[in-house]
């Protein structure tokens, strides 16, 4: 949900008039030569290094807002590079860090320092700003301060908390189609996927290497149904189900959120030495409800309501890592009455910032033009009723940050077959306890990409489990974008890593440089996919 980008600047391409490539063998595997390369004029790229990742570079190039039309109108799109220094060359290497409405210019930079320096030395690895978002331009904000607090309680125990909820939501979907009526149609997979495309060209690559986290997953996927031949490596972490698109992915996720939050509250409880919230996680998940309840009448700080309380702790259900900065504002504020941490965890890490209200404005702009969502609003009362019966956690946050799609005024698109039997061989990552893109959709997928292999991190909850600290799981990473290898078992799991252990509790441990990749990764992430 809350993104933070740094600005990067770049010099820039016109590619309309260059959409022709040079075609190339469905299924190579082999490094580019420089015969392969189309002639043609390349982006400039300038330096926008930072203090993390210096040898970043910049550039962007324009792509047609209507692929129908590829004289029309022209859009920016903003790309971020690390350069190869091998003397062997394996390609570009698009890397995504999903959303929809997520930043990928320092995903770019952090992916070449986590990879070993041998592989990512082979590779350009490229990062972009999706259309709409970020540095790309157009950047759309439907409603800036949407999120800003304090908000009505999530939870509609009253009409009109109902009431005062369906009119944000319906608010929400008109500023964007008053605001950006031309750019709207636009803005969605299928036009993503061939900004990707788009890209391919401007680089001169007949192929890329790809590496997508969350509905990067399904960024990616598209791309390969619309692009097998394009396609030279590919590799899915934490992998969205093309069958749920949007709706029924998203009750989905208000089950496993709702497991992953009852995880949290259990390693509170093995924790009481630390947190004094008691040792049976039922008494302490009853205090956890509590805490919301009376947050709910009096907000902390008059900024921490119910709905701000809902949004600093789903992230925990995203990365364990926030456990302890959670766990620690959770226990002031019951122990000692003392809500400063709880703000303070609030500001960081569920805030809204401008870039959040970007990410946001993009990500219902796809999902509720990329398929058809429920326009009946007892239609979607009903179903999330009847999942907070057994799910409460995130249930009605959930249903109100889709709820735009309810009013949606762009007709939905035909939700995209990605099925496919024409890819090289594609690498799968994916936790058994993901909330966010439960493992179910990762077999899913494994089934539908022919010739896949899956990797699963037996047991572990995180959301994005590659270059996070797992060395059993990059080691199967590195070797797939080293050489192409896959392992291979025949059945639905063809390895299994075990999971990295949970963290410790607050100040009791240093943080290992795994820690550390594992934090820098989830701020690139973001939330909500």
């Amino acid at each position: 949900m809350r993104r933070r980008v740094t600005a990067l600047c770049g010099a820039g391409i016109t590619v309309a008039s260059v959409l022709a490539a040079v075609p190339a063998a469905a299924g190579a595997s082999h490094p580019v030569t420089a015969m392969e390369v189309r002639q043609a004029a390349q982006p400039t790229w300038k330096p926008c290094g930072t203090d993390r990742f210096p040898t970043l570079q910049c550039t962007s190039v324009t792509a047609p807002l209507d692929y129908s039309r590829p004289q029309g109108r022209q859009i920016t799109l903003a790309l971020s590079r690390v350069p190869h220094t091998a003397s062997t060359y394996q390609g570009p290497l698009l890397v995504n860090p999903g959303g929809p409405g997520g930043s990928g210019l320092h995903l770019a930079g952090f992916v070449a320092s986590a990879l070993p320096t041998n592989v990512a030395a082979q590779y350009d690895v490229i990062g972009f700003d999706p259309r709409g978002v970020g540095r790309s331009t157009p950047a759309l904000n439907c409603e800036p301060g949407h999120f800003a607090p304090v908000r009505p309680d999530s939870v509609p125990t009253l009409p009109s908390l109902e009431r005062a909820n369906v009119e944000r939501a319906a608010a929400f979907a008109k500023a964007c189609a008053t605001k950006y009526a031309q750019v709207l149609p636009f803005i969605d997979t299928d036009s993503a996927v061939r900004d990707m495309d788009t890209i391919r060209q401007a680089l001169g690559a007949p192929q890329i290497n790809y590496f997508g986290y969350s509905y990067g997953t399904y960024l990616g996927a598209v791309y390969a149904k619309l692009f097998p031949h394009r396609v030279r490596r590919l590799v899915l972490d934490s992998i969205v189900d093309p069958t749920g698109v949007w709706y029924d992915d998203n009750i989905q996720q208000d089950y496993a959120f709702n497991s992953r939050h009852q995880a949290f509250l259990a390693w509170v409880a093995r924790h009481d030495g630390t947190y004094g919230l008691g040792t049976d996680p039922a008494r302490v998940e009853t205090k956890w409800y509590a805490m919301r309840a009376a947050l709910s009448k009096t907000p902390a700080q008059n900024t921490v309501g119910a709905s701000e309380l809902d949004d600093t702790y789903i992230p925990g259900g995203y990365y364990n890592g926030y456990w302890p900065r959670l766990a620690t504002a959770f226990a002031a504020y019951v122990n000692h009455g003392d809500a400063a941490p709880l703000v303070a965890a609030y500001k960081k890490i569920g805030a809204v910032d401008a870039a959040g209200d970007n990410g946001y404005s993009i990500y219902t702009a796809v999902q509720c033009r990329d398929a058809s969502w429920p326009h009946e609003w007892a239609r979607w009362r009903a179903d999330t009723r009847a999942v907070y019966a057994k799910a409460p956690f995130m249930a009605w946050n959930n249903a109100w940050y889709n709820a735009p799609c309810a009013f949606w005024q762009q007709p939905p698109l035909r939700t995209a077959d990605v099925s496919n039997r024409s890819l090289p061989p594609v690498l799968l990552f994916q936790a058994t306890n993901d909330a966010a893109t439960p493992y179910e959709g990762g077999v899913k997928v494994h089934h539908l990409l022919r010739g896949s292999s899956l990797v699963v991190e037996q047991g572990g909850g995180n959301h994005g489990i590659t270059l996070s600290g797992n060395s059993c799981l990059d080691r199967y990473l590195a070797a797939y974008l080293g050489t192409g290898t896959v392992p291979r078992s025949g059945g639905d799991v063809d390895a299994v890593c075990e999971r990295t252990p949970d963290p410790e509790p607050t100040g009791t441990r240093a943080a290992s440089t795994a820690s550390r990749n594992g934090a820098a990764l989830h701020e690139l992430l973001g939330f909500r996919r």
